[in-house]
């Protein structure tokens, strides 16, 4: 029996197809929901509707559920709707008619709002946390490399010089912004939907100030029907943030495929880290990057999917949202897994040695001849038309010397500035309050 059903049964095929696969889904949310449901409960009693002992069973069996989800024990029945009515259901089997009464004073619409909420957080912390370490790594070579010359190139042609240094320190900085743009969504994500109920609240006396605090969240999501209107939008802001990590991570490995080219020959990686082809026995091909890459260019479509599903949406819950979660869900992992490989291929790079002896680079240094001349005295636009008549005359002959000193250039590559950066933003993210939150909740 579902929650909602009347006097019919649906039809079998309305029934497949508006579950789709929000049962796989469900599988994401359960702790979540488990959590969840503490926090509600807690409250319940705290208002009268619920025993002080009714509370302190219920709170035991749902402790119980939490560790077999974590354990990996826990099985949503096929006859079972949804996650949260397999929680409802274990509880009453085990506690019998007290199990009925953790649904009072709350709709699956804001019980799924907060399981998502939940949700997102942790994932969120989880990206940051995997980033952090990328950064380090990226600042770590970039220091590494400093001094290791390479080509910079604009329209994919040779510019001016740049070095390992400044490559792998424009990436560990891009990584300061995509997070600063995360700590938006997080902020959004880390409102308190509970109480909401249907979207127009409840008549019972809710005290939904305890459960944003019992579930760690920094404020509520105070109206009830925007509350509801959250859903849809927290997703695409969500999306929007792993885009600008997923471009960030693209462009790295585009990068990574051109400098890996023969005809660039910059960089390598061992055998393990590459693969072969079926009949060419020299190829060594940079599949991982390559999927980095592909990777990183669905993240960045994920926004427009989302805002897609809920253009022109009103108020109110619509079921239309249910088909979110199939798109953002897997799109964590698939970021996580992207950072993961692209540290292990990075611990592993193998940098080109004096790579600007090469003499088809030695226009790189035009500039560098220009400015010398300047600074010797002669005006900036005769300098550039002489080096350039040089060029064209064939009598160019630079010294292939680079002193760039200013903030952010390639012999002052500001690497502890850029770490203070990212320091700032992550004491923006409040996971210590967080988990010392959750911590409380279920041990208490």
């Amino acid at each position: 029996m579902k929650l909602w059903q009347k006097d019919k049964t649906s039809l079998a095929a309305v029934e497949k197809f508006t579950v789709g696969k929000d049962r796989e889904m469900d599988a994401f949310l359960a702790p979540f929901d488990v959590l969840g449901s503490m926090a509600h409960i807690t409250m319940l009693e705290s208002i009268g509707l619920l025993e002080a002992e009714e509370l302190t069973v219920l709170k035991a069996e749902l402790r119980k559920i939490y560790h077999e989800i974590q354990e990996g024990n826990f099985v949503l029945e096929a006859d079972v709707e949804d996650i949260h009515s397999q929680v409802e259901l274990l509880l009453t089997r085990r506690l019998g008619e007290v199990g009925k009464k953790i649904h009072s004073g709350r709709s699956r619409n804001d019980q799924v709002l907060v399981d998502l909420k939940l949700f997102l957080r942790h994932e969120l912390q989880l990206v940051v946390e995997e980033l952090k370490s990328l950064f380090d790594l990226l600042q770590q070579q970039s220091e590494h490399y400093k001094n290791h010359l390479i080509p910079g190139y604009t329209h994919l042609q040779i510019a001016m010089p740049s070095s390992f240094g400044l490559w792998f320190g424009a990436y560990a900085e891009s990584l300061v912004d995509d997070l600063t743009m995360l700590q938006g969504a997080y902020r959004v994500v880390n409102k308190n939907p509970l109480g909401s109920a249907a979207g127009y609240g409840s008549s019972f006396p809710l005290d939904r100030e305890l459960t944003t605090s019992l579930l760690g969240f920094d404020s509520l999501n105070y109206n009830v029907v925007y509350a509801q209107m959250g859903r849809g939008k927290t997703e695409k802001l969500v999306a929007f943030a792993l885009a600008g990590i997923g471009a960030t991570l693209a462009k790295m490995a585009m990068d990574a495929c051109m400098f890996m080219n023969q005809n660039f020959g910059f960089i390598s990686f061992p055998d393990e880290l590459t693969t072969g082809s079926s009949i060419m026995p020299h190829k060594k091909n940079p599949d991982v990057w390559e999927l980095i890459r592909s990777h990183g260019n669905k993240l960045q479509a994920l926004p427009n999917e989302i805002a897609m599903m809920i253009t022109n949406l009103p108020s109110g819950y619509h079921r239309d949202l249910q088909l979110l979660k199939e798109n953002l869900f897997p799109a964590f992992q698939a970021l996580k897994d992207c950072i993961q490989m692209s540290k292990l291929m990075l611990e592993n790079i193998r940098i080109k040695e004096n790579i600007l002896d090469d003499e088809k680079y030695q226009y790189l240094f035009s500039v560098e001849v220009v400015n010398n001349l300047v600074l010797q005295g002669m005006p900036f636009r005769e300098a550039y038309k002489k080096v350039g008549m040089d060029i064209e005359h064939g009598t160019f002959s630079p010294e292939k010397e680079v002193k760039h000193t200013h903030a952010g250039s390639i012999g002052n590559l500001c690497t502890a500035q850029i770490a203070a950066q990212m320091d700032q933003v992550l004491q923006g993210f409040p996971f210590e309050n967080v988990d010392k939150a959750l911590e409380k909740l279920l041990n208490s």
